[in-house]
């Protein structure tokens, strides 16, 4: 405990004084005194950073995962995250997912290691390093050599690595980010080369020539699936050419492309066997052309353009050669019979004009059909006249130097010069990006070393079907058409920063060495090394096996970075060198969640690799989450500053919001997601605001409880056995309750071993809705105390038990808020009943018991409450508030036991919709009530189209008994046409008679009728609500509870002399005295008509002028003590005009005129010193006048016990004054202290809303 001395008090500086209390907040265990005057108002954020300090100052995550230690293990794969950038609400979607799905094992039981892991390899890092060092190409890198620039990798690999923990541990994420792993960790990389070993003597891996999607940018190829990750509509330039046949006079064969600079390397033109092609005279040129007959209009404006000269089969067109359009490989296609026709089926009549040029090296069917037709062999010389960075070589003469899609251009215009361009345009298509550098590709042969996983294609389908996802469609359409159509792997890379290839061999090729761990190296080689970049082993030589020959060096390729992140189930473990009973035991994973792009990367990685090891998946249960886009449904972009920061948002609203809006979103059933800030702000707003105030609700009763029921001497503890023992006399609605919570347990333990969290939220979220929105709205005079005190623990004891189960249901998905609660409410159990109270993430997931649940109640409530939404639709339609009473409710349904069920709740229904009677009748003819159907004019007319018009006068023409029976068979069925229930609206038309009085509405299942008939009584009783709830919302403004002891003072003024509002006036104070024990019971506090001598004799809390039906309803609160002011003599403070304070936002605050010690008045200069240091107003000029409690106002002339409790009024302003300025009798928050005979004073807030403590 601290001690202060009454002598330094005065001289606390603010700021000092609230670190100071701060701080000892900080170091205290919370206490029931201490949470039991819970604050009006939350900041989500706020408390959850104070939750953040706790986790980290106690380690409850380090203790969660000790006391799970020897239990049976749940085993999750986290995929690694490059920490080259910052995460995105993409990698915060897939670690909630994580997060959840782990945090709930762990309430069922299991011991579940959460680890992170890091992609350190690669393209994402070298790409940052070429922009960072301005380098161009191959050549740049071996000029600085590649341990400088591996050198330079390693520097940015974890760049943002301590904002990724910052970020993931703020949001609420529970993984252990101290044993992580790293690609780039030595363990990683030799368990990957045990891997490739096992792949290589498995005869999986060969090295080959393939056309691959090229990265310029980043001078690579990237695998088929890499290539996939990234499309964007472009447009880019298409021409046709004209190729001259060279037996065939005056004939050209047109063909189409959208890649001009591919042209150079021409070595083949290909159509479709059995589609019709045309000769056709060109009027103009007076040439002949050959093209598909279907694609005549793509080549002419018009018919008149062209003369049709022969028709005939793509077949016979096999063999026939033509001229090369460019000479730089004219001699080398004169070898291999190149530059002639060939057939194959791939060629489509949808594009072009049916005719398509082949590069045999720039793309992969032109690759395969001259195969094929045997223009190029396997161990064909590679004609690729582009470098690596995508530049012609000098084989091109013309272009040489240039980008290849730079030079598109000179290429068209030297197409034109030599007559050969027919026509050229632009065309707007799906292109392939690269993933890394967002450049576009190109497809280009390069020699690589390859995976085959194209064999493989039925193994993995097998695999893939021993898993489980959600949602299934992924598996089956998206992942599956992948698997069907699998290519061999291209998992090699010609780059510096990554896992080098273990493949050693001899100058000439013949021998080949496969190492598959350091120590084999060793052996080997002689050379022990402690490190497996290319740094270090590029240089190691093995000696050849073969006496005489030269020793065996290093291939320099790396592996694919998506290579090592497959490899992480073993390599994250060091299998098979160390953990592998363990790793046994517990593969494959339990679990691995990620974005639903991974389809194509991670998840079909991992299975491709375990494949091939095992023969079986990886993982068991799955979970691919949708894209979150920006909020107008493009990609979410930096440059475009399209969506809030994440941290912004974690700020602003708390993780838990941002949490539980990704999670209760469409991104979870694999769907795309908008993203709307204020869609984390409606979060707060309809779950968290509720949730809360049903909290607080409780702790304030229990407070009231306490006082009232116990005296003052007991304390409220929830016990178990007393709760269950009363449940046999128990209220309707705490049964209904307990068996929603118990319905909900059992069907959240179902979906949760189904992974389908997109059917769990939706459950939580409106288990929430029911308990504050209608357990404790219906039970608000039980709870607080006005039935009975049974009726009152009863209560108490129900709301308590649904919000500790509730805590931990929502754990998973909330864990800041959750905690938060958790820590309140266990300090209302039985003393060393709970063991490892510390934390809710310590406690296991409740099991559902069955003999509570009475589906049978819940029906019952479910239909009460739908009779009680009716009636508040009817009430809003006549804007009729539900203070103000009604005299009838009439119920109709045609089934007795349903109306039965609902008089046994009629009670509530009379209460929430403030109606005197409730009728129930199952004639709704009696009272004039009939049915009349009307069709969905939107969504019909688009579906039915020619047959609307008839169907929908079909469906007008219904009459009563036919609309009845058409919604009982729970479709239309109009004119053979299935009309579905929601597409017609049905509408309850009543007689002329019954139409003035009452208001109609339905379900269609229950009808209600509101009788709206108008009554002096019930206009009279809402007229005393309305001053019940004004008196009410003042007292939560002032931030009081129901127990705290006040007085309510009220007064009455006319707004204007009109009559009707003086009548108004006249008639609210008749209500005021006439219903003053009602008002007085519902406010809980004394209600009185204003005193000027009891409300200043009284400390005055709050005081509101409000209006009601146009009559100004003054209302003062008042504390039941009697006033006590400073001991010292003081004067209140206020700014007028344009003077505004500075380093404060409160224009209001008081002042001591005395010495704390000696009593002794400070002087005038004093007094301006004490004003400049309150409002910050060092070097302002104004002026000082005194205002005294009947508004005189004079000039400041001296300082002494005459300014006692007047007001100074600080201006710059010499002219007329404000006087309109509110005169307040108390000063601003203050302490009286006894520490001589007259005591002394401090204000503890000061200027006003600014808190010392």
């Amino acid at each position: 405990m601290y001690i202060l001395p009454f002598a330094v008090l005065p001289l606390l500086h603010s700021f000092a004084f609230s670190t100071l209390i701060k701080e000892m907040s900080d170091t205290k265990k919370l206490k029931r005194d201490d949470v039991c005057r819970v604050p009006e108002t939350i900041n989500f954020p706020a408390e959850e950073e104070n939750v953040l300090k706790q986790w980290r100052a106690e380690k409850i995550f380090e203790r969660c995962s000790q006391l799970s230690k020897g239990k049976p293990k749940y085993t999750f794969y986290d995929g690694p995250p490059f920490a080259t950038g910052l995460p995105h609400y993409g990698h915060i979607l897939a670690g909630t997912i994580k997060d959840i799905v782990t945090r709930y094992a762990y309430q069922q039981g299991y011991h579940v290691d959460r680890r992170f892991g890091w992609d350190c390899h690669g393209l994402p890092v070298e790409f940052e390093i070429d922009k960072l060092l301005n380098i161009k190409g191959p050549e740049d890198v071996a000029k600085m050599g590649i341990k400088a620039y591996n050198a330079e990798c390693r520097k940015i690999v974890m760049r943002y690595a301590d904002e990724w923990e910052t970020i993931v541990t703020r949001v609420g994420r529970w993984i252990d980010f101290k044993n992580d792993y790293k690609t780039l960790y030595p363990w990683y990389m030799e368990s990957i080369w045990w891997i490739f070993k096992q792949l290589f003597d498995k005869g999986l891996v060969y090295q080959g020539v393939k056309v691959m999607p090229y990265s310029t940018a980043c001078t690579t190829s990237l695998s088929n699936f890499e290539a996939n990750q990234n499309y964007k509509e472009v447009v880019d330039p298409c021409v046709v050419v004209a190729l001259e046949a060279k037996s065939l006079p005056n004939t050209y064969f047109l063909v189409w492309t959208t890649t001009p600079w591919t042209l150079p390397s021409n070595f083949a033109c290909c159509v479709h066997p059995t589609m019709t092609y045309v000769k056709v005279r060109d009027i103009k040129s007076d040439r002949l052309f050959i093209l598909a007959e279907s694609r005549l209009s793509y080549v002419f404006k018009s018919e008149a353009e062209y003369e049709v000269k022969e028709k005939f089969a793509g077949q016979t067109l096999k063999g026939l050669y033509y001229k090369p359009v460019f000479p730089y490989f004219a001699e080398r296609g004169a070898k291999v019979n190149a530059h002639r026709v060939l057939v194959d089926e791939y060629v489509t009549e949808d594009s072009g004009t049916g005719i398509v040029h082949n590069a045999p090296y720039f793309g992969e069917d032109d690759y395969r059909v001259c195969l094929a037709a045997g223009i190029i062999t396997k161990s064909s010389e590679v004609i690729c006249p582009v470098d690596d960075s995508g530049r012609f070589t000098s084989e091109v003469t013309d272009f040489a130097g240039q980008f290849v899609k730079d030079a598109d251009k000179h290429i068209i215009a030297k197409l034109k010069a030599s007559g050969n361009l027919v026509s050229s345009g632009q065309v707007k298509h799906s292109y392939p990006f690269c993933w890394r550098s967002d450049t576009p590709l190109i497809y280009k042969a390069v020699p690589s070393w390859f995976v085959r996983v194209e064999h493989m294609s039925k193994n993995l389908l097998a695999s893939s079907s021993q898993t489980y996802w959600v949602p299934d469609f992924v598996k089956e359409k998206r992942f599956g058409n992948w698997l069907k159509d699998a290519r061999d792997w291209a998992i090699s890379r010609n780059r510096y920063w990554g896992t080098p290839i273990p493949i050693w061999r001899s100058p000439n090729g013949d021998e080949t060495v496969v190492v598959g761990s350091i120590r084999q190296l060793a052996e080997l080689s002689g050379v022990q090394v402690d490190d497996l970049h290319r740094e270090t082993i590029d240089n190691i030589e093995i000696p050849s096996a073969i006496p005489g020959n030269p020793p065996l060096r290093r291939i320099a390729p790396v592996f694919d970075c998506w290579f090592e992140s497959g490899s992480m189930p073993f390599a994250q473990q060091h299998f098979p060198f160390e953990n592998e009973k363990d790793f046994m035991n517990n593969f494959p994973a339990d679990f691995i969640a990620e974005g639903i792009d991974q389809t194509r990367g991670w998840f079909y990685t991992l299975l491709v690799i375990s494949t091939a090891l095992f023969n079986k998946a990886p993982f068991k249960n799955l979970i691919a989450s949708g894209l979150v886009l920006a909020a107008d449904g493009q990609k979410m972009s930096k440059r475009k500053k399209n969506y809030p920061d994440p941290m912004d948002v974690v700020h602003k609203y708390g993780a838990d919001a941002l949490r539980l809006y990704l999670i209760n979103s469409p991104v979870v059933r694999a769907e795309s997601l908008r993203f709307k800030e204020e869609g984390v702000r409606d979060i707060i707003k309809d779950v968290f605001l509720p949730w809360y105030n049903a909290y607080r609700f409780l702790l304030q009763n229990i407070v009231r409880y306490e006082k009232e029921e116990l005296g003052g001497k007991t304390q409220y503890t929830y016990e178990r056995s007393r709760h269950l023992q009363n449940m046999e006399n128990a209220s309707v609605i705490d049964v209904w309750i307990l068996s929603f919570k118990e319905s909900l347990l059992e069907f959240f333990a179902t979906e949760m071993k189904m992974y389908r969290l997109y059917t769990v939220v939706p459950r939580l979220t409106k288990f929430i809705d029911q308990l504050t929105n209608w357990y404790v709205r219906l039970n608000r005079r039980r709870i607080k105390g006005e039935m009975s005190a049974e009726q009152c623990i009863q209560s108490l004891d129900t709301l308590y038990d649904v919000l500790y189960t509730m805590v931990k249901m929502m754990a998973p998905f909330t864990p800041y808020l959750t905690e938060y609660i958790f820590q309140r409410l266990v300090l209302f159990q039985p003393a060393g009943s709970l063991e490892h109270a510390d934390s809710v993430h310590y406690q296991m997931m409740p099991v559902s018991q069955r003999k509570f649940i009475r589906s049978d109640i819940e029906r019952s409530v479910a239909l009460m409450q739908s009779v009680v939404e009716l009636g508040r639709v009817m009430r809003d339609r006549r804007t009729l508030p539900v203070k103000y009473p009604i005299s009838e409710i009439i119920v109709i349904h045609k089934d007795e036991q349903t109306l039965k069920e609902i008089e046994s709740l009629k009670d509530f229904i009379l209460s929430e919709l403030n109606v005197r009677k409730l009728t129930l009748s199952s004639d709704k003819e009696k009272y004039g009530v009939t049915l009349r159907a009307e069709p969905d004019h939107k969504t019909l007319g688009q579906r039915l189209k020619g047959n609307f018009k008839a169907v929908m006068a079909a469906i007008k023409a219904l009459n009563d008994e036919e609309i009845q029976k058409q919604v009982a068979q729970g479709y239309f069925n109009v004119m053979d046409q299935r009309i579905e229930l929601e597409e017609v609206r049905i509408i309850y038309c009543t007689s002329d008679k019954v139409a003035g009085n009452f208001e109609a509405h339905s379900d269609n299942e229950v009808l209600v009728l509101l009788d709206m008939t108008p009554n002096e009584e019930l206009l009279e009783e809402g007229l005393a609500r309305e001053a019940i709830n004004r008196v009410q919302k003042l007292k939560k403004k002032a931030q009081l509870i129901p127990t705290d002891p006040v007085i309510i003072f009220y007064d009455l003024k006319s707004n204007d002399s009109k009559k009707e509002t003086l009548e108004t006036k006249s008639q609210l104070q008749k209500v005021l005295v006439n219903y003053s024990s009602m008002i007085k019971g519902a406010v809980k506090s004394e209600f009185l008509p204003f005193d000027k001598k009891k409300v200043e004799s009284k400390r005055q809390i709050i005081s509101e002028a409000c209006d009601v039906k146009g009559v100004q309803l003054n209302l003062t609160i008042c504390s039941t003590e009697e006033l006590k002011l400073p001991k010292l003599t003081w004067l209140n403070v206020t700014l007028d005009g344009e003077l505004q304070p500075r380093y404060v936002n409160s224009s209001k605050g008081s002042i001591l005129l005395q010495d704390s010690v000696n009593k002794e008045y400070i002087t005038l200069d004093g007094l301006r010193c004490e004003l400049d240091v309150l409002f910050g107003l060092y070097g302002v000029s104004y002026n000082i006048y005194v205002m005294d409690n009947q508004k005189k106002i004079s000039d400041l002339s001296t300082v002494d016990k005459s300014l006692n409790g007047k007001l100074l009024i600080l201006t710059r302003s010499t002219g007329t004054l404000n006087k309109s300025l509110n005169f307040d009798v108390v000063p601003v928050p203050y302490s009286n202290f006894v520490n001589q005979p007259s005591g002394s004073t401090i204000f503890t807030e000061n200027p006003k809303g600014h808190s010392l403590v």
